[in-house]
């Protein structure tokens, strides 16, 4: 199955926006996917949102982190006519949600998973993007794409992940993942 691990930044903060109800104004900066059928990365900037929507529709399964609620709504305005939401998407965030009735964030699912933290953050990225450090922007995106795809990974191969909670103890959670 040709498997797309995917992840985007944005080129506004919620609060330049008018708040989480106007996802769609905050515009793409950056996407990266890892394409299982290419074995690496492709990095897309916003004038490359066709490309990338192009690829995320050519997938037998789509992969990421709070894809559905997130990622896919800042691209509607970009093609309001694709129904992203119905391609064939595990949402590790959301699939998480469904079991434990709370979110957690991709970092704490990193530490507890792979023994790694986040590089960056997105406000750091929206940072990067207005002062033009594009490499620094790309290179976040990637890693994050890289992060998700190893929690995956791990997930299928050993049918669970895990994550921290608040008060910082390890938890696991079993997951049922098909490779």
């Amino acid at each position: 199955m040709h498997i797309v691990v995917f992840d985007l930044e944005t080129q506004n903060l919620f609060e330049d926006v008018g708040g989480r109800s106007n996802i769609g104004a905050l515009k793409v900066s950056c996407a990266a996917t890892w394409s299982s059928v290419r074995n690496d990365f492709t990095v897309y900037w916003e004038k490359d949102v066709p490309a990338l929507i192009a690829e995320l529709k050519s997938a037998g399964r789509v992969v990421g982190f709070n894809v559905k609620s997130f990622d896919y709504e800042v691209l509607r305005p970009y093609a309001p006519e694709e129904r992203l939401q119905f391609l064939p998407t595990l949402d590790i965030m959301a699939d998480l949600f469904q079991t434990l009735s709370f979110r957690v964030s991709l970092d704490s699912v990193a530490r507890a998973t792979l023994g790694e933290t986040k590089s960056a953050s997105g406000i750091q990225a929206v940072a990067w993007w207005r002062a033009g450090e594009l490499d620094k922007l790309s290179e976040y995106c990637k890693v994050d794409v890289d992060v998700t795809r190893r929690i995956y990974n791990f997930g299928c191969t050993n049918g669970y992940i895990q994550y921290f909670t608040r008060l910082g103890s390890k938890q696991k959670v079993q997951v049922n993942w098909k490779c």
